[in-house]
């Protein structure tokens, strides 16, 4: 091959062959495979190009993250973040815990109480209606009016009362099943009361029996109703223990927001000798106040709501317990001059084994309740006007096992009229139906009383949580904005 003159020679180049050499011919080099490509670093491999391999998207905001967390800017930027995180948070967090704690609150209020207190009167309409029954046999072919008023009256409420208990009550539960079986058996209980009263208006002795079935009934009834009220009970017990606690996942929030807050400020003024950031200060002002208003809006309500159950609860549990002693004892105290001694049995007294009169001696288990009832429920009491009514009770309480001592006596003796007359009788008779039903208008006075003492604690304490979820989302919201502003103030400086 000829190349370019210079200086004119001429440069002879020889063209060497690149052709493989024949087989067999001495030197010649083995054939080398094409090799694949060096490995990416650190032994990855290659992108598709054989360059560097592709990376993740988050590990590319990683890498970016920390490379800006090496300058003062890209520190305040992850700063700034994380305050309002962490504020937000918070706020959020305070929202969450105080939404499920109004609720426990109302449904206290409004929905558990209301009908533990229609549990109760189910209850006490039918042990009452069973009392009226009695009562109106107990008088003869001729039941005063408003002996059997009474009775329909007490039957329909607790109609009424199981209607609107299955109506709040949920489907499939312990409380809807007891509702239902109480609904079937109460017209069954009605047929037999009927019964009762039309063999005792012909004076035939089979009226006595139809109403002591009547009664046995009721007693099944009675239990069931009592199951009720002991579950809705628990229910409002639950709901105190929902709406009750501190919400200390929020305060905790709140204490480590205002710490980093104050965290930051600290760093800003160490750094830039500014006392005050506006934002960052508006921040912590905010987020204080939600703290601020959380717990002390928290603990007022907290007192209310326990000083509702401690003052109106449990003293109303106590009134309906009293309450319901003395249905009891009113209705066996009749249904032993119903029976006439047909109904005994055998119990063990500090004298020995003893046959006793059923009902009678059931009177005297309820008159010793309702003894006790009276007394927890005087010291339950935190004003005169709960006092005095339960007082009252008392006396005529007292003044009830007397004339009981004097009618049993006077049974025992073979006076059945004298008996009666002690028990039913007028006025002037001196009655033990007079002191029962003193006994049961005192104890109702006593119920208004304390269930409008609940009603105010509880209400104070559902209101002290008012507007509390709504606020704190809202000042949440500005103290994150105020930090974010705080931190672009001081970024603006480096622009």
């Amino acid at each position: 091959m000829t190349g370019d003159d210079h200086g004119g020679g001429q440069v002879t180049y020889q063209q060497q062959s690149t052709a493989a050499p024949p087989q067999g011919q001495a030197g010649a080099s083995p054939a080398i495979p094409p090799q694949a490509p060096p490995p990416g670093p650190q032994g990855r491999a290659g992108g598709p190009d054989g360059g560097p391999p592709r990376r993740t998207a988050w590990a590319e905001g990683v890498d970016r993250l920390r490379a800006g967390a090496t300058t003062e800017p890209g520190r305040l930027r992850i700063i700034g973040a994380v305050l309002a995180v962490l504020v937000v948070a918070f706020g959020a967090v305070t929202a969450w815990e105080m939404t499920e704690r109004s609720a426990a609150a109302d449904d206290v209020l409004h929905s558990s109480q209301p009908l533990s207190a229609d549990a109760a009167d189910i209850y006490r309409s039918l042990a009452d209606a069973n009392t009226a029954a009695s009562s109106g046999f107990l008088a003869g072919g001729q039941e005063p009016a408003k002996t059997r008023q009474r009775y329909e009256d007490d039957i329909s409420l607790a109609a009424d009362k199981l209607v609107t208990a299955a109506a709040n009550s949920e489907p499939g539960s312990t409380s809807a099943k007891t509702i239902t079986d109480l609904n079937k058996m109460l017209p069954e209980y009605k047929g037999l009361v009927e019964r009762a009263r039309a063999n005792n208006r012909q004076g035939y002795p089979l009226g006595g029996a139809y109403l002591r079935y009547a009664n046995a009934k009721m007693q099944i009834m009675l239990e069931d109703a009592e199951r009720l009220y002991t579950v809705e009970n628990q229910r409002l017990r639950s709901d105190y223990d929902d709406a009750t606690p501190y919400p200390w996942i929020a305060i905790g929030a709140g204490a480590v927001a205002i710490g980093g807050l104050v965290w930051a400020q600290r760093r800003n003024y160490r750094r830039t000798n500014r006392v005050l950031n506006h934002g960052m200060v508006a921040a912590t002002a905010a987020t204080t106040v939600v703290l601020l208003w959380l717990v002390v809006g928290h603990t007022v309500a907290r007192a209310g709501l326990n000083d509702s159950y401690d003052h109106g609860v449990r003293s109303m549990n106590t009134l309906n317990d009293a309450r319901l002693a003395s249905l009891k004892a009113r209705s066996n105290e009749n249904l032993t001059l119903v029976s006439r001694g047909a109904e005994t049995k055998d119990v063990v007294t500090e004298a020995g084994k003893q046959t006793v009169d059923t009902f009678d001696y059931d009177f005297e288990v309820q008159m010793k309740d309702l003894t006790k009832k009276l007394a927890a429920a005087a010291d339950l009491a935190d004003d005169s006007t709960g006092v005095k009514p339960v007082e009252a009770a008392t006396g005529n309480m007292k003044v009830w096992k007397q004339r009981h001592a004097e009618a049993r006596e006077q049974d025992q003796l073979g006076n059945y009229q004298g008996a009666l007359a002690r028990v039913i009788g007028s006025k002037a008779d001196k009655p033990t139906g007079e002191c029962f039903d003193n006994v049961e208008t005192n104890l109702k006075a006593a119920l208004t009383h304390e269930r409008a003492e609940f009603e105010q604690a509880a209400g104070d304490g559902r209101g002290a949580m008012n507007g509390l979820v709504v606020g704190a989302a809202v000042l949440a919201v500005l103290a994150a904005a105020g930090a974010v502003l705080g931190i672009g103030r001081r970024l603006s400086e480096y622009r």
